[in-house]
């Protein structure tokens, strides 16, 4: 078996395209374009990059794209302030900070300042208990990518057995709701987890998203199984791969993704599809 590769690429051109003429429809029935606002603090260079991308994202799908640049040691109050603004701001619908912030300032804190109505991100602790309470919400951006990714290739996820490797906030925890809501049995697997190979090996659908290099081999997968690997890491020649051994993993899989190039691409698609969501959701409550 030769696994059929999930090209990430493709489908969020897709997305966007959705998003695009979504978005005309409610600039002509509203007068406005959604709007997305960033929050930047501080000069990280991997930041800046992933804040250029979505700002120009927003603004080739019909939004309007803005970026607040705050100076590395901004306090955080001041960074408050900034979120308390966007939230009373009836033109802003989508608010996102982008992570990681300089160490004087509590993320969390500055998180759960965001309007949840706002909250395209999907971060906030009223956003993720919504998800845990199977209640309407705005989800994380990656983990709502997976999803249609599984749903691209026509996965059925009922009654399957699936594995999410990794228990962050940010990718792990919401992506095991989304699949149990989808009524998959599903397993958290993490770095305690003992005989990974044979969770592993029990599952069909396997999502890694731990951050270590080649942390799944390619022999424990299921043949048939669908492999989506969250991962970016770096190889001994300095280029991208991801958490699963992946030419192994690619005999035994039906689909699998590549890094890069796979769930990635799927990230900032959903940013955008979450910001239109958001305000078409907000209009309908006035």
């Amino acid at each position: 078996m030769t696994a059929q590769l999930i090209d990430g690429k493709e489908i969020a051109k897709r997305v966007r395209a959705e998003v695009s003429l979504r978005t005309q429809a409610f600039v002509k029935a509203h007068g406005r374009p959604p709007g997305l606002e960033v929050v930047l603090v501080g000069d990280d260079p991997a930041s800046q990059v992933y804040v250029r991308n979505k700002e120009r994202a927003s603004i080739e799908v019909g939004m309007r794209g803005a970026v607040h640049r705050l100076p590395g040691d901004s306090s955080q109050a001041n960074v408050v302030q900034l979120v308390r603004r966007l939230n009373d701001d009836d033109n802003v619908d989508g608010i996102l900070v982008q992570l990681p912030l300089p160490l004087q300032i509590d993320a969390a804190a500055i998180i759960d300042c965001i309007d949840s109505s706002k909250d395209v991100d999907g971060l906030t602790t009223e956003s993720a208990g919504l998800l845990a309470l199977g209640q309407s919400g705005l989800r994380p951006c990656t983990p709502v990518g997976c999803m249609r990714l599984l749903a691209e290739v026509g996965c059925n996820l009922e009654g399957k057995r699936a594995v999410v490797i990794g228990r962050s906030n940010l990718v792990g925890k919401p992506i095991a709701q989304l699949l149990l809501a989808k009524n998959a049995t599903v397993t958290m697997a993490h770095s305690r987890t003992t005989d990974l190979a044979a969770v592993v090996a029990d599952s069909d659908i396997v999502v890694a998203a731990v951050g270590r290099r080649a942390l799944v081999k390619g022999a424990w997968i299921k043949p048939g199984a669908v492999v989506l690997d969250v991962g970016t890491n770096r190889d001994d020649a300095g280029k991208l791969c991801g958490d699963v051994e992946f030419a192994a993993a690619c005999e035994r899989a039906s689909f699998i993704t590549p890094v890069p190039g796979g769930v990635g691409p799927m990230t900032i698609a959903m940013l955008l599809s979450n910001t239109l969501d958001a305000a078409i959701a907000r209009m309908q409550l006035r």
